[in-house]
């Protein structure tokens, strides 16, 4: 008889919920975990993100209060006080999170649990431990390309550590991480450069709301350098930086943060020794219930590198749960996932983008409302919101909504169900305004 009937490697997001859920439907779970529970999006993602960005905003909220009628003599920011309060939620929620587990019994080992094989693990204390299924929910981490004097720089893990802010900063990547942190440090005093090596930004969202974040973001300060790469990094004495670029001139900053994408963790996992399929980029190779070419070891969230977001990998987690130990099979829907993008403004998407409609379906139809919310007017800030919606020229089905604006994300949540209920125009049409809001908008366009 095996140790355990379900062992969890990586207590994030997807394994913390397969860990729970399995042992509520009575089986017998324990779970290892080399860093703190939680994972990546409670320990140095999204959370700790989101609360640097509600800080950043308060950067222009405090010059706006003025208009309101607010006296706010003297703006001043310490980051020190917002660094400590962040790491002290987050040691907080690794806490909760582990009380969850114990809880529901999930047996915790706090260490790297590595395959020996098809249905055993052995952990860095040398003791190992035999299962009868084995769930990998590793997750990913930041990907730090080689090149000289790449140590100077940091990835988004460290963002949250840092002893001061930057006066200048260099941000590398296109993606959301990317264009998050240009807006977080720029709201927080720092110059920043972004640089990409391409013209595109944020692959895969609306290229119209995309535009309208650049826009805003050039005239807020933020400077853009595309087709340009970092080819070396070098410290002065002074503890600056010296950038030697390809595509642009050379730049001098005091901080270099890489956000060029994420790598599933499956080094020194064992995967060779137990068999399991690895992918090109050190994916786990699974089917539509997880499980990958080894019948008795499965694979949730970001190692899988399917779709990297927390809700997925939790998805992922609960299904696994439901169809190996409370005989309730069923797959996750990966269609119609809503996102979004925390930068200053935030913008949100779901469905297809209008590009990508053409592409599938031929005939579009498309209505934008693009309009200076209620706050900004009074607060004689010029920054335009932008909402979208694309139809099924056929139909007239609504196949993708997409928005740049304050609380974009909030809005985003409710306009992502009437997307996945394949609703059509005629029902938003329908739909009686909520008034005075912004998001009144997506039912008034005609």
């Amino acid at each position: 008889m095996a140790d355990f009937d379900l062992f969890v490697i990586g207590a994030g997001s997807g394994g913390v919920r397969a860990a729970r859920v399995a042992s509520s439907y009575g089986a017998r779970v324990a779970i290892a975990e080399e860093h703190k529970v939680g994972g990546t999006c409670v320990i140095r993602g999204c959370v700790p993100k989101k609360l640097l960005v509600y800080g950043a905003h308060f950067a222009e909220d405090l010059d706006d209060a003025a208009m309101f009628g607010w006296d706010v003599p003297e703006k001043r920011f310490d980051w020190a006080v917002l660094r400590d309060n962040v790491l002290s939620e987050v040691g907080r929620l690794e806490g909760a999170y582990t009380e969850t587990l114990t809880n529901h019994d999930v047996t915790i080992f706090k260490e790297r649990a590595t395959l020996i094989g098809s249905n055993s693990v052995r952990l860095a204390s040398g003791k190992t431990i035999t299962a009868e299924k084995i769930l990998i929910a590793t997750g990913a981490r930041p990907l730090m390309p080689e090149l000289p004097g790449i140590e100077h720089a940091i990835s988004s893990n460290e963002t949250f550590h840092l002893e001061k802010l930057p006066k200048r900063i260099i941000i590398a990547g296109g993606g959301y991480i990317a264009n998050e942190f240009a807006g977080i440090f720029h709201q927080f005093g720092s110059h920043v450069t972004l640089v990409n090596r391409t013209d595109v930004l944020l692959r895969g969202y609306d290229q119209q709301v995309v535009d309208r974040l650049i826009q805003i973001s050039i005239r807020k300060g933020i400077e853009f350098k595309f087709h340009a790469t970092i080819e070396a990094i070098e410290k002065r004495n002074d503890g600056s930086l010296h950038v030697r670029m390809t595509g642009c001139d050379d730049i001098h900053t005091d901080q270099i943060l890489f956000a060029v994408g994420r790598q599933p963790n499956t080094e020194g996992l064992g995967c060779d020794a137990a068999g399991v399929d690895v992918g090109e980029k050190g994916e786990i190779k699974v089917d539509a219930d997880n499980r990958t070419n080894v019948p008795s070891i499965f694979a949730v969230g970001d190692v899988t590198n399917r779709v990297q977001l927390t809700p997925v990998a939790i998805r992922e987690g609960q299904a696994f749960a439901d169809t190996f130990f409370g005989k309730k099979p069923h797959q996750v829907d990966y269609d119609c996932i809503p996102s979004a993008v925390f930068s200053h403004p935030p913008l949100a998407g779901v469905g297809m983008t209008e590009g990508q409609a053409r592409n599938r379906l031929g005939t579009v139809k498309t209505f934008t409302s693009d309009f200076r919310p209620m706050k900004n007017v009074l607060a004689g800030r010029n920054e335009r919101s932008l909402y979208k919606l694309v139809l099924d020229g056929e139909t007239d089905r609504v196949v993708g909504v997409h928005m740049i604006g304050p609380d974009a994300p909030e809005i985003m949540q409710a306009a992502a169900i009437a997307v996945k209920a394949r609703l059509k125009k005629s029902d938003f049409d329908a739909t009686v305004a909520l008034h005075p809001t912004m998001s009144e908008e997506l039912v008034l366009m005609r």
